[in-house]
């Protein structure tokens, strides 16, 4: 399958959607998943296109990765976190359903719950989430 430039994570790098920006490299983007599954839910996603882990170049899937542990550790701080969930999903028998790579981080602590798929989050939560990791990422 090949790349759909219409996705909506390619309109989000495109600035034709609008996304509550956690981080930004010259490479990755960072910012809330708008149906988190737990306060502090993130997506990183390259700057280039690529459909998924399956066609992405080495150089892409290293800088999501560096990107990855970078917030993952700021995470743990804002969130007094005693981990991570990293979720990545490749194709639609893998459960991939946005076509552009991208991986969730969910900050975890011990006994935490995750919520169901498909609740959207109030945008007000989603900017004060953001700011959380923004400053510890400072």
């Amino acid at each position: 399958m090949s790349y759909d430039p219409d996705n909506i994570f390619a309109k989000i790098l495109g600035g034709e959607i609008p996304c509550h920006k956690v981080y930004e490299d010259d490479d990755t983007l960072v910012f809330m998943d708008i149906m988190p599954r737990i306060d502090g839910h993130v997506l990183v996603i390259p700057k280039t296109p690529c459909r998924n882990m399956l066609d992405a170049s080495a150089d892409q899937l290293a800088a999501v990765m560096a990107t990855v542990q970078k917030v993952s550790q700021a995470m743990m701080a804002a969130y007094g976190a005693d981990g991570i969930t990293l979720q990545q999903f490749n194709e639609p028998a893998g459960g991939q359903e946005v076509y552009h790579l991208h991986f969730h981080i969910l900050p975890r602590r011990e006994g935490d719950k995750i919520r169901p798929p498909g609740q959207m989050a109030d945008h007000a939560d989603l900017a004060a989430e953001a700011d959380k990791i923004r400053a510890a990422l400072a």
